[in-house]
């Protein structure tokens, strides 16, 4: 059997593929949804990057952005409650945080969906050929990085857990205030971010597992079963949590920045 043969009877050419010649019999705008997804998600990862580099701005009494949270690196020092555990690392606190939830969300079910549309054109969209000729699946390298989905959402649970304390925390005097419980702006704005984050975290795929998916009689285990159908309805509903999380999180940044540089001032309710 020739090369040429071979490859026409595996992948995107294999013999179970619909023998369509055109790339699309779609009349509508197939390509908008890719799109949007490529521009937003590019958008939202050139600001984390930079924002992680730069390293500052970061905080500003009593909010701590959660692109640095929890802040435990040499930069954190006088800025937060946390102990500084990493006072060896000497650049910004981001990069050792955002590996937890950047890992989770780039192995996440909906967006290797949506990035696999949206930059890899695998397929660019339903009924659209795709421009590759073959299909490895998830079996080499970077896609590989896939299976550890659900050991980066053991890590995405704990950095929502310390951006709970943060919240927390950002209902605290801010300076020049009296102790006790104050809010402002900001503290509205974690709060709701942190909502969002719980919300995307927890209608995971795994988290669906976790709770009762390898049950075998539901009967038995009633609290189990009832956090198994609360998860699977969120699940539905899991790529809404993803974005309106993502731009939570870069919008909660970015008010923090704000303040930290002087730019605006933070309103307090009380």
């Amino acid at each position: 059997m020739s090369s040429t043969t071979a490859r026409r009877d595996t992948g995107v050419t294999g013999p179970t593929r619909a023998r369509i010649d055109a790339k699309t019999l779609r009349t509508d705008r197939w390509w908008l949804a890719p799109l949007t997804t490529f521009v937003v998600f590019t958008g939202f990862v050139v600001f984390a990057t930079y924002r992680a580099f730069a390293g500052d701005h970061f905080y500003v009494e009593p909010y701590m952005s959660p692109f640095f949270s929890p802040c435990i690196a040499h930069a954190c020092a006088g800025k937060t409650t946390l102990p500084v555990i990493a006072d060896w690392w000497r650049l910004s606190p981001a990069l050792i945080i955002l590996i937890f939830p950047l890992g989770f969300r780039m192995t996440c079910y909906y967006y290797r969906k949506a990035y696999y549309r949206a930059y890899w054109l695998s397929p660019p969209a339903c009924a659209v050929a795709e421009p590759h000729g073959a299909y490895s699946g998830e079996t080499r390298f970077p896609l590989l990085l896939n299976n550890l989905h659900r050991y980066f959402w053991y890590g995405a649970v704990v950095v929502a857990v310390f951006l709970t304390v943060e919240t927390v925390l950002a209902f605290g005097p801010a300076e020049g205030e009296s102790p006790g419980v104050h809010m402002g702006l900001g503290s509205l704005l974690f709060l709701a971010n942190v909502a969002l984050i719980w919300m995307y975290t927890l209608s995971c795929h795994s988290c669906r597992h976790i709770t009762a998916g390898r049950l075998r009689h539901f009967s038995k285990h009633p609290v189990r079963y009832r956090l198994w159908t609360w998860v699977s309805r969120e699940n539905a509903r899991h790529a809404l949590w993803a974005w309106l999380s993502l731009f939570s999180v870069a919008g909660v940044d970015f008010y923090v920045y704000l303040l930290s540089t002087g730019a605006i001032s933070d309103p307090r309710f009380f």
